[in-house]
């Protein structure tokens, strides 16, 4: 790698700003280019911030998001950890389903219609790694892909083509992109740079804004420390606009102590509210590896979860309190997610083990607030290997996103994706209607009205039967792993009812899931073979 190469990679990645903002990592991405302004329709909408929370560790979403309908079989399947039916908390306009009671906050916004629930999140041939899930996550690839590049990233780079050459300038005085708590990753990586910076601590933060450092050892080796971090804040081309930007909000709603999620998204809301024209910001929050000890087993209402979700929700509660409080809550959306979820079944150790699929939580005042998808099928006699079957695609989550959040001309936004994932991307029903242009709801649907088979149970071979309205229409054969084992249909249909045979005679004998797809609408169909 020659000299060049290195500092375009390794700077924006670890070193454009290390004393920025104490301790904590956040990310940012800018949206205002006339270019993006050329492609919006209707209102422009230049102003739009997406926040991005991540709950690294896997979430054990069968926790977080309890499904009441289906409590019998939820309770059979972790009776160690399983959350008793009269503390789950109710979720307004929507029935069956319910939160963790350490979660009222959530619950709260809920009811003032500032959240969404999306169900069983997650992509084929899942991964259970930690490092490649969340590559796959951040680069939005297949999980038999090696993609370099971020999705962020490479939404960046479409709009700042030449960054970081002529920035910061007139028209993008500001970073494209934050990351508070740590050093930048792969979701802002662009193509050949990354298009991010990071502020790696929330203390570094403060500093910045309050011209102070951190005191350095009295030795030969924290006078060069000292040393460094002087000329690296005299090279900082951006710490002036953030310093500006903090320096300009002056008071803020009162945040939970102790919560380092919390001490995040303060700052997130300070720097949107003091006028940056940064688009995105990430930030990141541990420790949801709960493979043992995840509840107290004499209330399992409380434990190590419990504590994670209830910061996460109080965090976002305060975070959206502070929004409105400085009069830019209809300028954001705040997304969480997490690399994998948890299997169905909990271990003998009150805890869960990596698994496919999981909730994701939108939240803000532009939301289309409710639930978007049914609970998760959970067997009667489920095993340690079975997992949540996914519903929805995380791309489509990302390229809704940007679609009508950010109002990107649809077409651009699939030149953003691995070509093979294009045909997959839904819009789905995420913002309101006419903050862009809006997306039709998936039409009301009850039992088997898009997808069945017969027979079910059966042997070797069942007939699956589908409707649709008209369009695409992809249908995935998944086991209970997650695994695709067949893509049953993936082509353009007319208005109509079809039929097409599943043959299963190599298949090994169980539950395996038949995932359809159609515009907005979907639906997983459980099919079981039989000997």
């Amino acid at each position: 790698m020659n000299r060049k190469d290195f500092l375009l990679n390794a700077i924006p990645a670890a070193v454009i700003l290390p004393e920025v903002i104490s301790g904590y990592s956040v990310k940012a991405m800018s949206i205002s280019s006339p270019l993006v302004q050329a492609l919006m329709r209707g209102t422009t909408l230049t102003d739009h911030v997406l926040v991005i929370v991540q709950l690294s560790g896997g979430n054990d979403g069968l926790n977080m998001v309890i499904p009441i309908a289906d409590y019998s079989k939820y309770y059979n399947a972790r009776t160690n950890i399983a959350i008793p039916e009269n503390r789950v908390l109710g979720i307004t306009g929507v029935s069956g389903t319910g939160l963790h009671p350490s979660m009222t906050g959530l619950q709260t916004l809920f009811t003032e219609g500032k959240a969404k629930l999306i169900q069983a999140v997650g992509y084929p041939q899942p991964n259970f790694s930690h490092f490649r899930a969340t590559d796959i996550w951040m680069s939005a690839s297949n999980s038999n892909q090696e993609v370099y590049s971020g999705w962020a990233g490479r939404y960046l780079n479409y709009e700042y083509p030449n960054f970081p050459t002529g920035y910061p300038n007139a028209d993008m005085p500001d970073p494209l992109a934050i990351q508070i708590g740590s050093t930048t990753t792969l979701t802002t990586q662009g193509p050949s740079v990354n298009m991010g910076m990071s502020i790696t601590s929330a203390t570094n933060f403060y500093n910045l804004i309050n011209g102070t450092t951190d005191p350095v050892p009295n030795t030969p080796a924290g006078k060069e420390l000292k040393f460094i971090r002087q000329v690296n804040q005299q090279t900082q081309k951006f710490s002036s606009v953030i310093r500006n930007a903090a320096n300009s909000v002056t008071q803020q709603v009162t945040y939970p102590a102790s919560n380092s999620l919390a001490d995040h998204l303060k700052i997130v809301a300070r720097l949107i509210a003091g006028g940056l024209k940064t688009r995105v910001y990430m930030v990141s929050f541990g420790g949801f590896d709960n493979h043992s000890v995840q509840a107290n087993s004499s209330d399992t209402t409380t434990g190590t979860h419990a504590t994670l979700l209830q910061r996460v929700s109080d965090a976002i509660k305060a975070f959206q309190d502070d929004l409105k409080f400085l009069n830019v809550e209809n300028r954001v959306v705040g997304m969480t997610y997490s690399e994998f979820g948890r299997r169905i079944k909990s271990n003998s150790s009150v805890g869960t083990d990596h698994g496919a699929a999981a909730p994701m939580f939108l939240f803000g005042s532009s939301v289309d607030v409710g639930m978007l998808g049914v609970n998760p099928t959970i067997p009667a006699a489920p095993t340690v290997n079975d997992n949540v079957p996914m519903q929805y695609d995380f791309r489509s989550i990302y390229s809704t996103l940007l679609e009508k959040w950010f109002c990107l001309d649809k077409t651009i936004v699939e030149s953003l994706f691995p070509p093979n994932i294009n045909a997959q991307l839904q819009s789905l029903p995420l913002i309101k209607a006419g903050v862009c242009s809006g997306v039709t709801p998936p039409p009301s649907s009850s039992g088997d009205l898009w997808i069945t088979n017969y027979e079910n149970p059966f042997t070797n071979k069942t007939t699956v039967k589908y409707k649709t309205e008209g369009g695409h229409v992809f249908i995935q054969i998944m086991d209970t792993l997650g695994r695709v084992i067949k893509t049953l249909v993936d082509k353009e249909h007319t208005a109509g009812t079809y039929i097409i045979e599943f043959n299963a005679e190599t298949l090994p004998t169980g539950v395996y899931y038949a995932r359809y797809q159609n515009g907005v609408a979907q639906h997983v169909r459980a099919m079981l073979k039989v000997r």
